[in-house]
């Protein structure tokens, strides 16, 4: 889950991989509704074995109001710490634009 801030818009997507993803986000590769509401927090974020499941997640997870996505971000991240440093872990560099 990306936020444009504290409180502030959310996106809700799915990925295999959420580095190169995060990455397109944060360099606005793509021009669309996160480009255009500048969101590029990585606040939440759960890993699944497998597609279907991640899937599944992610289209239960939209169909929830605001309030439900702000509680687990605030369960889990409490600060709206941007979670990319974590996720980067010991890669240590972001992936190639290309």
């Amino acid at each position: 889950m990306l936020a444009s801030a504290r409180n502030g818009t959310l996106y809700v997507g799915v990925t295999s991989d959420l580095i190169q993803r995060v990455w397109q986000h944060k360099t606005h590769h793509f021009d669309g509704f996160t480009d255009r509401y500048q969101i590029a927090l990585l606040v939440h974020y759960e890993l699944f074995g497998d597609m279907e499941r991640a899937i599944s997640r992610e289209k239960r997870l939209k169909k929830w109001n605001r309030q439900w996505k702000l509680r687990l971000i605030e369960e889990r991240n409490p600060d709206w710490r941007d979670l990319w440093e974590d996720v980067l872990g010991s890669t240590g560099s972001p992936p190639s634009r290309g």
